[in-house]
């Protein structure tokens, strides 16, 4: 196989970070698929983003805006943006510039590059290395039953969960990871969600 497989992403929508004050989950989703991608980015590019998915207009253009208008007119257009990689918890990503026909490629923070997508209405790619290694799958459609029944026969009990919670990522067990990752998702907190990927992904670093 040649070249990678680029997939397409969607922005699925920010959520306010649990644990990190000022800073916001970017979740993105593959559009031919169930999974997402969870970014954390700071509380600057979040407001560059939201301020262009609900179509306000601030009063004066904020960074993002004058790189855009700068780009009109220089008359250099972004094709696309590309999240190519992934190394330690932090993504990498790409902006693909066309200007009189050549086609020039330039690295950007990925909160950047998503505030930026979403002004020059481009399409976002990832590659499904990255999207198996940091993708988390929300299967809210398959089954409609509480989760409860599905994990375990006995609710836990108050202290039980109050002692779950505090106990830290890394004496859980891959299985019991995986299951609190099940919830951190439904709960919508992806920030969790992507600290136990994180957590995940070491372990399985480590047997290999």
């Amino acid at each position: 196989m040649g070249r990678m497989e680029k997939i397409g992403l969607d922005i699925i929508g920010l959520s306010y970070s649990q644990t990190q004050t000022g800073a916001y989950a970017l979740v993105l989703g593959e559009k031919e698929g169930k999974r997402r991608l969870p970014i954390i980015i700071g509380g600057f590019e979040a407001q560059a983003i939201a301020i262009e998915l609900e179509d306000m207009t601030p009063t004066r253009p904020l960074t993002h805006d004058l790189f855009k208008n700068f780009a009109d007119v220089f008359n250099i257009s972004i094709k696309q943006i590309i999240i190519y990689n992934l190394v330690e918890g932090v993504f990498y990503a790409k902006l693909i510039c066309i200007k009189d026909d050549k086609e020039v490629e330039i690295d950007t923070r990925t909160s950047d590059a998503v505030a930026l997508a979403v002004r020059f209405k481009c399409p976002i790619f990832t590659y499904e290395f990255i999207l198996s290694s940091a993708g988390i799958i929300l299967d809210e459609e398959e089954s409609n039953e509480p989760t409860e029944s599905k994990s375990q026969s006995t609710p836990p009990t108050p202290e039980k969960k109050k002692a779950d919670k505090k106990s830290k990522l890394v004496d859980l067990s891959i299985r019991e990871l995986n299951e609190r990752l099940e919830k951190a998702i439904n709960d919508e907190n992806y920030e969790l969600a992507s600290q136990i990927r994180d957590e995940i992904t070491k372990r399985s670093q480590s047997t290999n």
